[in-house]
Order: C-alpha cells, then structure tokens, then sequence
C-alpha cells in the first residue's frame, strides 16, 4: 500500500470513528496548542477547517435530536420537572461515553436550553476520554474547583472494567479500587455542592464486535460490567439505570458504533430519555438503591 493511501485510510478513520472523542483541550489542559482549534488540527493531523466543519456538523447533529426529543410530549413534561434552577452548573465527569460531541451529555445539553424558557444554565463537560475511576479521582478536584458544579453527573466504570488482551486474568481497575475512587470522588463532590449526585451507570458492550476492534487493546464484558453497576446502584442520589437496560436487553447493534463500545447517536438519545425521565420523577426525594427497583425492559417509551 502506497503512503499516500495508508494516510487517506487513516484521515478517513480519524474522520469517521475517533474525531467526536479527540478533544485535546481536556486531555491535556496545560499545553497551550491543545487550547486552540488550529493547534489540536495539527496535533491529530487534519485542516484547521475540517476539525472545525466537523465539530460545527456534531454541534447541529446533537440540536436536531434535542429538537426531535421535545416533540415528545412526554419529555417536554420530564424538562418542566428537573430539579434544576435556571442558572444552575451542571458538570459530568466520566470516560469517552461522555466525552463525545454526538453524545447524549451534548443532546441533554441542548433539551435543557431549548426546552427550558429563560435557560441561564451552564454545562460543563469534564469526561476525558478513555478514563478509568482513577483518572477522573486525579483530576476531579480541578475540575471541581474549577467549575463549582451546583450538579454533578459521574458515569465511570466502563474503562476500570477492561481486561487487556495481554493480562486477561484481571480488569484494569478492581471493584475495590472502583469503589475507593468512586467514594472519593463523592466525598469530593459533597464539599462543593449538597444537591445530589447524579449516577449513570455503564451499558453492556457487545463483546464480538469489540473483539474485532484493532484500536482496544482488549475486551469489556457484561459479566465484569454488572459488578461496577452494582456499586454504582448503592449509592445515594440519582441512579440512571441501575440495571444496564438502556440500549437494550441484550444490547441492540444499533445503538452502538462498528466498536461495540461507542455509543451511536440513536443510543445517545436513548441514554438522554434515561437521564431526563429519572431526574423528573422525584425532584424532593433523591433514589437510593436503585438495585432492588422492578423494572421491565419492555416497557420503555
């Protein structure tokens, strides 16, 4: 294969798979080029233009789903029921299922702003790509302090589940460590505002399609998720989710990308009627112990 070809695969791949979660500014706030479209364009090694076209196009895709969301009589009704006030900061801090300019973070963004009259509200998106438990406990106190959340979103524990192909025989991060960084992050989150925490869970992957993926490094699995999601449905606040149900049961194809751990647009939206639904159904008494909730996959939406 020529040069020039190998480069127009890899703009191509770049463009069409890594672009929406190659947002340097986060990944390394210190270096001064990382804070300007040109200087990020030339560190991934596409134009100016096209980086900043591409993110205009994510912008715009994330709006229309909004758009498409509050047509739903429904989720016009789980907006007038946040608990938000209207100049509230909403942060999240997570891993690339956050940090993804199509992302339900971006469409929930937009839902609140257009469906909210008079929003004065600010979000913040503090997920990183590619982040464990441990990541996010090291820059959570910037980042906290930084912003001064008034709400908090923590949806963690996909990455800490990863077992590298190389070391199978365990996850990147124990349940052990997840709880100890997820219980500091909280302790952290409880100096800067008492609102509740709001707790997204991580969704199932579909293991065949990430095992065929040359960009993972090794494999996520249901049975390891499940352990990280139990954690997370202890805790007190908001749980979106508890069961991993969101994207289906098993997991529908169609709302994840060619990975089978992205998340495409349909299963953002997914995940932002999760997020709103919950946050509306009780704005005075906050979940606790989602685990032990009766749900049924079959009745959503």
């Amino acid at each position: 294969m020529s040069k020039s070809k190998q480069r127009d695969l890899e703009e191509a791949a770049i463009k069409n798979y890594l672009l929406p979660f190659l947002n340097l500014h986060k990944q390394h706030p210190l270096l001064p080029g990382a804070q300007s479209v040109r200087g990020q364009a030339a560190f991934i090694g596409l134009d100016e233009k096209d980086l900043a076209d591409a993110r205009i196009s994510f912008g715009k895709i994330t709006k229309n789903a909004a758009l498409d969301l509050l047509k739903d009589e429904d989720v016009m009704e789980w907006v007038l029921n946040l608990p938000f006030r209207k100049s509230d900061t909403i942060m999240v801090i997570g891993d690339s299922l956050s940090d993804d300019l199509q992302g339900w973070f971006e469409i929930f963004k937009h839902v609140v702003e257009i469906g909210v009259d008079d929003s004065r509200h600010k979000f913040v998106n503090a997920a990183v790509y590619g982040s464990t438990s441990l990541d996010a406990f090291r820059r959570a106190d910037r980042d906290l302090a930084l912003n001064k959340p008034d709400w908090v979103i923590i949806a963690l524990g996909s990455h800490d589940a990863q077992r590298l192909h190389a070391s199978s025989d365990r996850t990147l991060v124990s349940i052990a460590e997840f709880w100890e960084n997820i219980s500091t992050i909280e302790a952290m989150v409880s100096e800067v505002t008492k609102n509740p925490i709001i707790w997204l869970t991580p969704p199932p992957t579909v293991e065949e399609l990430m095992q065929d993926m040359p960009l993972f490094p090794g494999v996520i699995r249901e049975r390891d998720l499940s352990q990280y999601r139990e954690v997370i449905a202890g805790k007190m606040g908001y749980v979106i989710d508890p069961h991993g149900y969101r994207l289906g049961q098993p997991a529908a194809a169609w709302n994840y990308l060619a990975d089978g751990f992205h998340i495409s647009v349909a299963g953002h939206l997914e995940t932002a009627k999760w997020v709103l639904r919950t946050l509306a159904s009780d704005m005075e008494k906050p979940v606790q112990d989602n685990s032990s909730m009766d749900y049924d996959p079959e009745d959503d939406y």
